[in-house]
């Protein structure tokens, strides 16, 4: 059985959305908080979604709704700390992992998507 690197890379990733999501809670910080632990934990399960897939076209729309989320992530982790509600110290790792997350993402999309097209034009050449 292969592991997946994102797969793994996103859990963590979500685990430590919560950590700072719990500390957020226990600073009054309601708001941005939720959309941030909703968006981040999101990432994970549509990885896991499209992992289980029944079809490449499943596959690919699952991973790229884990893409949005990511960037969504990505969104609130800046403003957390460019509104200085939260000391550059505690996001800026979460940033760049989210970063890492949306590269490995968007390339896992673009992939599946040639593979898909590729596929699709074996198809009409057949036919």
């Amino acid at each position: 059985m292969s592991k997946s690197l994102i797969k793994d890379r996103s859990y963590n990733f979500a685990l430590d959305v919560i950590r700072l999501y719990t500390y957020l809670q226990s600073q009054k910080e309601f708001v941005i908080s939720g959309q941030l632990v909703r968006s981040g934990t999101s990432i994970g399960a549509n990885i896991e979604e499209a992992l289980a897939g029944q079809s490449k076209r499943d596959f690919t729309a699952k991973m790229s709704i884990a893409s949005k989320e990511a960037r969504e992530t990505n969104y609130w982790l800046r403003l957390l700390r460019d509104s200085q509600l939260v000391s550059k110290e505690k996001v800026e790792f979460l940033i760049d992992e989210s970063k890492e997350i949306i590269s490995i993402l968007t390339s896992i999309v673009k992939t599946s998507s040639v593979k898909k097209e590729k596929l699709k034009i074996n198809r009409s050449n057949h036919d």
